[in-house]
Formats: structure tokens, C-alpha cells, sequence
């Protein structure tokens, strides 16, 4: 099992930006992140910036790819939901990374759409040039 988290952790490193987000099934909603928030993922942690390079949240996560859908619990360490843990489901398809979130307190989401007190968010990775612009 712990080489099936290593192979699926090892697809989430380098930088992503977010395509999409849609929160309490309603599309595009202002987001906290403002627009086109970059995640990098290093190991098991997580770092959103704003494309100015303003740091808006820290965190690290735990996956569980023989769940179905694939299981991540993201945990913030900084900002307003700082120490809070956020259940989710995720999913790769080619260079994009799509997951679900649901509030803290509340169950794992179990489809790809987002409900009430759930975030859907897609991603798509970018270069390592694309990042550093």
C-alpha cells in the first residue's frame, strides 16, 4: 500500500493553477484566493499563492488512493481555517488535478460536483519556466 501513496504522492509535486472552482454548486463564486491562485505541492505540503506571489495559505495533506474515489484530507496550518481539516476526494486526468472538498465537520464528499459546504476546484500543472514568470 505504501508504495501505491508514494506512486499517486509523487503526482501531485511541482505547480498547479487552479482552471476552475465551483462552491456550494455555484460556479465561478468569488473566491478567497482571488483569480488563477497557484498550489505547489513539495511531498505531503502545500503552498496557494496569488500570481503576484502573495502567500495566502500553508498546509499539508494525507492521501488515500485505495479509497473510491482517491481520499486527500486537507489540513491548514496558517490563515482563517488554520488547524482545521478538510475531507475530500480528488482525481487525475492527464495534466489536471480535480478534487472536492468539504468543510471541516462534515462527510467526504462523494462525487465530482460540489454540494452545499463543498468546493470543487480543478487544476492544471504548469512548467517550471511557466512558474517562475
Amino acid at each position: 500500500m505504501q508504495a501505491r501513496i508514494d506512486e499517486e504522492l509523487r503526482k501531485f509535486q511541482g505547480t498547479w493553477v487552479q482552471i476552475r472552482c465551483e462552491a456550494d454548486g455555484v460556479e465561478n463564486p468569488p473566491d478567497e484566493f482571488g483569480d488563477r491562485p497557484l498550489t505547489t505541492f513539495s511531498g505531503n505540503t502545500y503552498v496557494v499563492t496569488l500570481p503576484d506571489g502573495k502567500v495566502v495559505l500553508e498546509g499539508h495533506f494525507t492521501i488515500d488512493p485505495s479509497r473510491e474515489p482517491s481520499a486527500v484530507d486537507w489540513t491548514d496550518t496558517c490563515g482563517t481555517d488554520r488547524n482545521r481539516t478538510f475531507p475530500a476526494i480528488y482525481a487525475f486526468n492527464g495534466d489536471q488535478l480535480m478534487f472536492v472538498a468539504a468543510d471541516e465537520g462534515r462527510e467526504r464528499p462523494k462525487v465530482f460536483r460540489s454540494g452545499r459546504g463543498e468546493t470543487l476546484r480543478v487544476h492544471r500543472r504548469i512548467s517550471p519556466a511557466d512558474a517562475a514568470r
